[in-house]
């Protein structure tokens, strides 16, 4: 048995180009899976107000994208409440193209947001896990040194099931154990 060799790829900043490939990443995990709780993939023009929010936070939004412009998936960190009290903590977003899950692809990049996050000055990142048998996505979350902090139970419904949801957080930079200008 031969090992099919992993693309080589580069993880960046997101442009208006590359929305169309993150569009239909997305519509792929819409349709398919319940790592997202929407019913229809939202058109490309949705991905870009979207993305433009995210960036308008002061966020990134990143893809992971070959030497030849293939996007092999995306992520971002949004706010993860509105509230100011909550100005400190994120949340992570990480979705790879099907035929590149288990390549190193969704580490590059939740590692890559972390370190961003970080620099942007932020103390916590939550990864809101839709489905708690999404094993590779657990997966990914403890491997870049979450751990799962709570659980809803049946708070989501697609594709005729109850879905529980886990909330896994780590901590960026100093985290808790220093104070902030208030």
């Amino acid at each position: 048995m031969t090992d099919t060799p992993s693309p080589a790829f580069t993880v960046r900043d997101a442009t208006d180009a590359d929305m169309d490939a993150v569009t239909d990443i997305y519509a792929h995990h819409v349709r398919h899976g319940t790592g997202s709780y929407e019913y229809e993939p939202p058109p490309v023009e949705e991905m870009l107000r979207r993305r433009d929010m995210v960036l308008e936070q002061g966020l990134p939004w990143l893809v992971a994208a070959t030497d030849d412009g293939r996007l092999l998936g995306y992520a971002y960190a949004a706010l993860f409440h509105g509230r100011i009290g909550w100005r400190f903590t994120v949340e992570d977003s990480v979705y790879i193209a099907p035929d590149a899950q288990g390549q190193g692809v969704g580490k590059a990049l939740l590692t890559a947001l972390i370190d961003r996050c970080t620099a942007a000055g932020k103390r916590q990142m939550i990864g809101v896990v839709g489905d708690a048998d999404n094993a590779g996505s657990i997966a990914l979350h403890r491997a870049c040194g979450f751990e799962e902090v709570g659980m809803i139970k049946a708070g989501g419904r697609k594709f005729g099931r109850w879905i529980d949801t886990v909330y896994m957080q780590r901590a960026l930079g100093a985290g808790a154990t220093t104070g902030v200008e208030e």
